[in-house]
């Protein structure tokens, strides 16, 4: 335990570190609530119940998410093994388990602080109170979390270079940050690119943050828990079976 807990503080130092993290991760959700709440922040969204400075909220939490599974997870698995770091640890006593774990929690803290940091802009700087339930919530969160992740580190376990890593990372990480209604908020959508972007699984995560964190819950919810249930399961178990140290 104590051989984990230093590699994971090692990781957590190099997060840190990183601009990209920093600002990608920590300051653009943030920046973004801001600009959505002094441009429409009390405007009704579309037919969905909400403000859009309610939709937001809850969407912009999934930034750090989305960051996290899609930049950071595939960048330094990557990395580690085109470098052959891996390849060092796989002749230490280190585990696959001891280096997945130590990126999977420092990627999850720095999603936390990302969404901690929206919340208390959203509470602070507008009065912003949780009309649904706060538990489901952090349910919702954390199931969006785990899917997103386990999808990072399929990809992380497929890429073998950091070319392909590249390529593979901007297909995923741009569309999913862009038209999942975590940046652009989803109501603004037309209908026909909405039924396209539901086919996208952070598409299905935020919107089961939403209901919970408004209490409004259609008869899709069930859906998408049940999706992103699958995709950890399924994600997960390629990524395992797929991991190679170099």
């Amino acid at each position: 335990m104590k051989r984990f807990l230093k590699l994971y503080s090692i990781e957590q130092k190099l997060f840190f570190r990183s601009a990209d993290v920093f600002i990608f991760n920590l300051c653009m959700p943030v920046a973004a609530l801001v600009l959505i709440a002094l441009i429409a922040g009390e405007k009704a969204a579309g037919d969905s119940g909400m403000t859009y400075f309610q939709s937001a909220f809850a969407a912009l939490t999934s930034v750090g998410i989305c960051c996290s599974a899609f930049m950071s997870i595939l960048i330094v698995m990557v990395d580690y093994r085109d470098k052959k770091i891996l390849k060092h640890f796989y002749c230490s006593p280190c585990s696959p388990v001891w280096i997945l774990g130590a990126d999977i929690l420092c990627s999850a803290v720095m999603a936390a602080l990302s969404a901690l940091l929206v919340w208390l802009t959203a509470t602070a700087g507008f009065g912003y109170r949780m009309e649904g339930n706060v538990l489901l919530f952090i349910g919702a969160w954390l199931l969006t979390l785990t899917s997103m992740f386990s999808i990072g580190l399929m990809i992380a376990a497929l890429c073998r270079t950091v070319k392909t890593m590249n390529v593979v990372t901007s297909l995923v990480y741009f569309p999913m940050l862009l038209l999942s209604g975590t940046m652009i908020p989803y109501e603004l959508f037309p209908k026909g690119l909405q039924r396209a972007v539901d086919v996208m699984p952070l598409t299905q995560g935020v919107k089961l943050m939403k209901a919970a964190s408004v209490g409004i819950w259609p008869e899709s919810v069930c859906g998408s828990a049940i999706l992103l249930i699958v995709i950890t399961v399924l994600c997960g178990s390629i990524s395992v079976k797929s991991f190679r140290w170099e």
